[in-house]
């Protein structure tokens, strides 16, 4: 098959320092409204990915991000949001990036290139047959990443990604491809840009679609948030208070008493409580 790397193509514009700010940013904004687009057509592909994964996540089983660069922090970040947002422990999604924490703020030179580190990664989160793998990589070319997979493929663990060109090697070791065609960045190879951005929309589908999968949603209503500040304790007690139809001081108490929505809406319909 054949490959065609779109994301280092030339940018449609030029002469980009001889524009004044309105139009950078206008073409900027012209080329972000592309994405939402190119991650539609790709949605076929990103429902079989979230299929096996909710599977696997249901059977014991963890969620793993690995990249590098950009795309590796995407997945860090992704995987860092789930324990707050979703109450699940932090061993569940897990985001691995080459180069190593440093390289969530800094860039680690040639860490993207090794062909072994990737899979050596994995192994010291004891990688196992019941887990799930996602390669995140814009250009779909990044040994760190690519090898990883082929690891997990001969080790028989599930394999997906998240690339931004068609018929990558990426791909074509991956058994669940997610390929989001976003086309040349403004700036010419910088996918941080559109195919980031890309990769971030991917990436929220991904584990909040798995995550209402596992109940971890009620209604649209995030029961299981950690209430680890003012903001969200006060939007935990009104949650309380819409589905238990109490007063704010009952549905304080509650969340006082509980520490989660959840258990408090449960304890509350069980009788469990002074509060009823």
């Amino acid at each position: 098959m054949s490959f065609t790397k779109t994301t280092e193509q030339d940018s449609h514009y030029n002469h980009l320092e001889q524009m004044d700010i309105a139009e950078l940013l206008k073409h900027i904004n012209t080329e972000d409204k592309s994405v939402p687009l190119a991650v539609e057509k790709a949605m076929s592909q990103i429902e079989k990915l979230i299929s096996q994964v909710a599977l696997n996540l249901e059977s014991g089983g963890r969620l793993f991000y690995i990249g590098a660069g950009t795309s590796g922090r995407l997945g860090i970040l992704d995987a860092s949001e789930c324990p707050p947002t979703f109450g699940v422990s932090h061993d569940l999604v897990v985001g691995i990036i080459a180069g190593g924490d440093t390289a969530i703020r800094k860039a680690v030179e040639f860490a993207e290139d090794s062909k072994i580190q990737g899979w050596k990664d994995l192994q010291g989160f004891d990688i196992n047959t019941n887990d799930f793998v996602v390669g995140i990589a814009a250009s779909g070319t990044t040994p760190y990443v690519i090898s990883a997979l082929e690891h997990c493929n001969t080790n028989g663990i599930n394999t997906g990604c998240i690339t931004c060109n068609h018929n990558s090697p990426l791909s074509n070791v991956s058994k669940f491809p997610i390929e989001v065609v976003v086309g040349p960045e403004f700036v010419t190879g910088s996918s941080r840009m559109k195919a980031g951005t890309a990769q971030k929309l991917v990436l929220n589908m991904i584990t909040t679609t798995t995550m209402i999968q596992l109940g971890k949603v009620k209604g649209n209503k995030m029961v299981d948030m950690q209430l680890s500040n003012n903001k969200l304790v006060e939007r935990g007690v009104k949650m309380v208070m819409n589905d238990l139809q109490i007063s704010f001081k009952e549905a304080s108490d509650l969340i006082d008493k509980y520490q989660s929505v959840r258990a408090a809406i449960i304890a509350y319909k069980h009788g469990n409580t002074k509060n009823k």
